[in-house]
């Protein structure tokens, strides 16, 4: 944030200049841009779970964090039991978590306390702006310490708790995650899931849920069963981005089917954007795309494509209906749209070394950057995890942007995610993951990935910079 003690003693207008990589207007001194920190919260947010074990909290924790990191939200899990696991190396039974464990509570208190402390170093020290605290937190008294410790250090606190009284999701959820867990990684089926019972067990009896009116002041969101039913309460804006994404997310299985268009003859070329249709090749790819989906007997299978002519055109082929979305539309070059690389850093070498720099936040002039692009797909993601089998026929940029969501990759690494032509990638979503299953249909086509090259220097010789250009005609 802009230091307010230095604007007041300067009121006057400051004058702005215009940033080179993300072309963006900034406070400017003395021929230096002003640093300020992009802050998409007005103050740090604890995100606190509750709910008894096997209800799917660990899966909420960890796909909000997903989901705020890929929008920008710096954000981070804090799973108590990962630190019980730490603190107690050997996990002998359900035992421990028993009310009348004085030791057990001792150290579930000490691991708890431990976590926070994390907390508290990650949102005020480390620059994270949303953390989320994953435990039972079943009682008031936890939920109240959790509350006085937020006020102490300026955080605001959500609570996002998951009720489910359906045994199918409990005993689904307790075959799926729990017996996958370090905790039961020498005893056999059975005996994990009776030990795990009992533990759920042992959290019942003393089991406080949110109360409507007992706690009218707080804020929270109160999920009931996997998403029949919601509650919520006293949101602020940030906190009914989360409450939004809450509620499109689901359990249900499903694949998602991405793929870029088949190539164009603008591809062909060793040229960028345009709206050009598709080639021989592409032509051949779309028919064995109609071939491959046909072949899978895809139960209730939507297509989506952007509005530019060579998804339009690879989607005509499958024979079935599909939607457009503009939001699908590859990124906007801008002012080098249609131009190969070899022109860019001719007529733009600056551009040229600013976009190897930072690719993720490089904007080109008059166009976009992937942090747009990842702005301009967040309704796409809302509305994909809504759905169930789905195919998206998109381009490099987006199909990376989609995938970096998806596989949780960092915005360093999502620009050079590889997304070769006329190839499906299958997402199968897991209780905490994703399966990726790459499928290449067998036609030949260019290659249009750039990995970054080692010199990103704006003095670099023109060498340098195309040295890692794909070839082409």
């Amino acid at each position: 944030m802009l230091d307010n003690e230095e604007f007041m003693r300067d009121a006057s207008p400051r004058e702005l200049t215009q940033n080179p990589l993300r072309k963006i207007w900034m406070p400017c001194k003395n021929g230096h841009i002003a640093q300020r920190r992009v802050c998409m919260t007005n103050c740090p947010t604890l995100i606190v779970t509750v709910g008894l074990p096997a209800r799917g909290k660990t899966y909420i924790s960890k796909k909000l964090t997903r989901y705020l990191n890929w929008i920008g939200v710096p954000t981070k899990e804090f799973n108590v039991g990962q630190y019980r696991r730490e603190c107690v190396k050997i996990y002998k039974s359900f035992e421990f978590f028993s009310p009348d464990n004085e030791e057990g509570l001792k150290i579930r208190r000490h691991c708890a306390m431990a976590a926070l402390n994390d907390v508290r170093q990650y949102l005020s020290v480390e620059g994270g702006q949303v953390a989320v605290f994953d435990a039972t937190n079943t009682t008031r008294e936890r939920r109240e310490t959790i509350v006085k410790f937020a006020e102490q250090n300026g955080f605001k606190v959500f609570f996002v708790e998951s009720v489910c009284e359906d045994p199918d999701v409990i005993a689904q959820n307790i075959v799926q995650v729990k017996l996958g867990s370090p905790d039961y990684i020498h005893c056999n089926t059975e005996e994990a899931i009776e030990d795990f019972m009992k533990r759920i067990k042992c959290y019942e009896s003393s089991y406080q849920p949110l109360d409507e009116n007992l706690d009218r002041d707080l804020s929270f969101i109160k999920i009931m069963d996997v998403g029949r039913r919601y509650l919520v309460n006293r949101v602020d804006h940030m906190q009914s981005r989360i409450v939004y994404y809450l509620m499109n997310i689901h359990i249900t299985p499903r694949s998602i089917y991405l793929c870029r268009h088949g190539e164009s003859d603008l591809n062909i070329k060793g040229r960028i954007g345009g709206d050009s249709g598709l080639s021989a090749r592409g032509k051949e790819f779309a028919r064995s795309l109609r071939k491959y989906i046909q072949d899978q007997k895809i139960k209730d299978l939507k297509v989506w494509t952007s509005q530019m002519k060579r998804t339009i055109q690879t989607a005509e082929c499958l024979g079935v209906p599909y939607e457009q979305w503009k939001s699908l539309n590859e990124i906007d070059a801008g002012v080098c749209e249609e131009m190969m690389y070899e022109e860019i850093q001719e007529h733009y070498p600056l551009e040229f070394a600013l976009r190897d720099q930072d690719k993720y936040r490089y904007r080109y002039p008059k166009g976009e950057s992937y942090e747009d692009l990842v702005q301009r797909l967040e309704p796409v993601i809302m509305e994909l995890e809504r759905q169930e089998n789905i195919l998206v026929i998109c381009h490099q940029a987006v199909m990376r942007c989609l995938l970096a969501y998806f596989l949780d990759k960092t915005a360093d690494e999502l620009p050079y995610l590889k997304c070769p032509l006329h190839t499906v990638l299958k997402l199968t979503p897991l209780a905490y993951g994703c399966k990726v299953e790459s499928i290449y249909l067998g036609v030949d086509a260019v290659n249009t990935h750039r990995d970054r090259p080692e010199n990103v220097n704006v003095q670099r010789s023109t060498e340098d910079a195309l040295q890692t250009v794909p070839g082409h005609l």
